[in-house]
């Protein structure tokens, strides 16, 4: 793709309306400086001092920052935080980015707001080294009347937006957001709504979601299909027929050998991760891939277009070392003018939306 078409798609962006379903973290880093360590008198163990608090949304938290970023005019934030400081400082930071509506995004006192909070040794000219990551999350089954709540609210939203973008960021089954009971409400809404797109992701992998638009990466592909073969060709045939049985798009993540997708009918398409260029951190990747996905694919862009700038984001996103960070469509051009001459464009049709699951 060159930039002229990526900003044809781009101007789309503002009226585009993105539901995300899932959990939000809160990612609090903590700001390390090492020439301020101490001893402690009580336990002779070295105290590391805090001189700086950064916030920001994680985990679906992470798809939103990226929507935002891509200049989304309506971003539903659709999941629950607690009712404790850290979900204070989870909707102070979800509510300051553009375009982002909390009138979905409810307050539990019944559960605490995850947390990923990450200790940064900060040190001069060096990558910030972080330490053990200290996490907040929910042990124990979302409350029943949570979730009738939630699904209720997924199956409102859905007739007037044109994506749902689905998350489900916890190891433990049934104790997030994410559940059985709103993954239905999911497949119900797909089944109703024709021309909504649906693109779901699972920490734990995606066996036991309904028929969706699923985004994985190879592993999990590979146990879905009961395959071994991580070769880029059987890739391409497991994202195929799993996209012909489920009658939805399949996306697949392959780390820095690019990325697969497959709609149903249709040959699968395959896109190269670009070279990395300096010190990498991978996380939040895949949710800048999400993101830029559900934007370009609701705004016009067809499959390989939309694989095309989810790679480039997610290039952009793992140079930035010490957060969990973002791309813009002014980044993003950035990285694509060099190719503005030799970037072929596809003559396949764009990105039908819609269709039924089985």
């Amino acid at each position: 793709m060159n930039t002229e078409r990526l900003h044809a798609v781009a101007k789309r962006y503002p009226q585009l309306r993105i539901a995300v379903v899932g959990d939000f973290f809160l990612d609090r880093y903590l700001h390390i400086d090492p020439a301020k360590d101490e001893t402690s008198i009580e336990t002779g163990l070295t105290v590391y001092n805090v001189v700086a608090v950064r916030a920001q949304p994680g985990a679906a938290g992470t798809i939103v920052n990226n929507l935002a970023a891509l200049g989304v005019g309506e971003i539903h934030a659709v999941g629950y935080c607690g009712d404790d400081g850290e979900g204070y400082e989870l909707r102070r930071a979800l509510n300051a980015m553009s375009g982002v509506n909390l009138e979905h995004f409810l307050t539990a006192p019944s559960r605490l707001t995850p947390v990923y909070c990450k200790p940064l040794v900060m040190m001069d000219s060096r990558p910030p080294r972080e330490l053990n990551r200290l996490d907040t999350k929910n042990w124990v089954p979302t409350p029943a009347d949570l979730e009738r709540d939630i699904a209720d609210r997924v199956t409102e939203l859905a007739r007037r937006v044109d994506v749902l973008l689905v998350l489900d960021q916890v190891e433990l089954p049934e104790t997030g957001v994410a559940t059985r009971r709103v993954c239905a409400a999911v497949h119900a809404a797909l089944r109703d709504n024709g021309n909504l797109l649906v693109l779901a992701d699972s920490r734990r992998g995606l066996h036991d979601f309904p028929p969706l638009g699923f985004k994985m990466n190879a592993a999990e592909l590979g146990r879905m299909t009961r395959s071994t073969a991580t070769e880029l060709e059987a890739v391409k045939g497991q994202a195929a027929i799993l996209a012909r049985s489920t009658g939805q798009p399949v996306i697949v993540t392959l780390a820095e050998r690019g990325i697969v997708g497959a709609l149903p009918g249709r040959p699968p398409e395959y896109v190269p991760a670009h070279p990395a260029r300096a010190p990498i951190d991978i996380v939040g990747a895949g949710d800048a891939v999400s993101a830029n996905l559900a934007a370009a694919l609701t705004a016009g862009a067809n499959l390989r277009e939309a694989m095309e700038l989810a790679m480039a984001a997610a290039s952009l996103v793992i140079h930035q070392l010490g957060t969990t960070g973002t791309a813009s469509v002014s980044q993003i051009a950035a990285l694509l003018a060099p190719e503005r001459d030799s970037s072929p464009q596809p003559s396949f049709p764009p990105f039908a939306r819609g269709g039924q699951g089985g």
